[in-house]
């Protein structure tokens, strides 16, 4: 089962060694915001500043797309993630896709 903390961008965890690469693994989700928060987003970007009906969108669709890439990995038999990316597209107006990506392995503390 993966941990948290051994998940990583860069292609190895230090005190540990890889021993088995399990492949690319993925978590997707589409995200698209409602009319409640298209207004109070209008609303508040009349005034500047932090949108926080929007931060908060997107650190709830983040966190459901890493949620489904650690699934995804555990799915392989990880116990680690390294090179894990996050990429965003737009869908269509008003709707985005997220994605959390990386390489499953599984790895041994040195």
């Amino acid at each position: 089962m993966v941990n948290a903390q051994l998940i990583t961008t860069a292609n190895n965890l230090e005190g540990y060694k890889i021993t088995q690469h399990l492949g690319v693994i993925r978590g997707i989700t589409v995200r698209s915001r409602s009319i409640f928060g298209n207004f109070a987003g209008g609303l508040q970007s009349l005034f500047g500043g932090r949108l926080s009906i929007y931060v908060s969108l997107c650190e709830k669709t983040r966190e459901e797309a890493f949620q489904h890439m650690i699934e995804h990995a555990n799915e392989r038999g990880a116990n680690a993630i390294i090179n894990m990316r996050y990429d965003a597209n737009e869908v269509m107006n008003g709707i985005t896709e997220v994605l959390t990506y990386g390489t499953a392995v599984v790895v041994e503390k040195i």
